[in-house]
């Protein structure tokens, strides 16, 4: 599996080393930064502009680009003793994904389950989490309702952001709780907020119609965490 960008380059030599398998540099860089990179005692190979950016499909690598022991997923069943859980049911866009993988390690969530999505680019979330993923157990889940099912009987409260939901700020949380996000714009689909216990929102001090969904992530995380 091929990383690229500095953060997460950066990030995984300070606290994932043993996953680097190789590493490939693009652009010089300080003798302190390659002497700490030679430290790893990994091969090093040096690559022209038009290599790395095919190695990066295009995408912005800022010279640093690595081969790592592949991401693995885990089982639903690894979250269950946990008290707080992420699901993000029908998000397709990696960016978001990521973004709200950093916000739910940051926040103290046990987990994030990423429901009913054919693929996850597991490089793109790693990239956009900032390395979050290295750390916080990632589940995919083919088929969401069966995951909420599960999550209800292992115990868990299910709240499910939606416009219409209780205010965040009234709600009182159970101990053991699980948030499940909808894709931006369709929101969770009917069926799966159906199973959802509590619905909550956002109250917004100006008329507006809702934040993106990492940030709405973010948000919820904290009140869920530090109500």
């Amino acid at each position: 599996m091929i990383i690229y960008g500095k953060q997460l380059f950066l990030y995984l030599m300070a606290h994932k080393k043993e996953v680097l398998r190789k590493v490939y540099l693009a652009k010089e860089c300080n003798k302190k930064l390659f002497s700490n990179i030679a430290a790893l005692k990994i091969p090093i190979v040096r690559l022209d502009a038009k290599k790395a950016q095919a190695m990066a499909k295009g995408g912005n690598h800022q010279g640093f680009l690595a081969e790592i022991e592949p991401i693995k997923t885990v089982s639903l069943d690894v979250l269950k003793d946990g008290n707080f859980i992420v699901v993000l049911y029908g998000l397709t866009d990696m960016g978001n994904i990521g973004a709200i993988c950093r916000s739910a390690y940051a926040f103290g969530a046990d987990g994030v389950v990423v429901a009913n999505i054919r693929q996850l680019q597991l490089e793109a979330v790693a990239r956009t989490s900032s390395g979050a993923i290295f750390d916080l157990p990632l589940v995919l889940a083919p088929d969401g309702l069966s995951a909420l099912n599960e999550l209800r009987q292992a115990g868990f409260v299910l709240y499910g952001a939606d416009a219409s939901g209780k205010s965040i700020k009234s709600v009182e949380l159970a101990k053991r709780k699980v948030l499940v996000l909808g894709a931006e714009g369709e929101g969770i689909p009917a069926k799966a907020l159906a199973k959802c216990d509590v619905k909550i929102a956002i109250p917004m001090a100006r008329a507006f119609d809702s934040l993106n969904v990492s940030a709405a992530a973010a948000v919820l995380c904290d009140r869920m965490i530090n109500e």
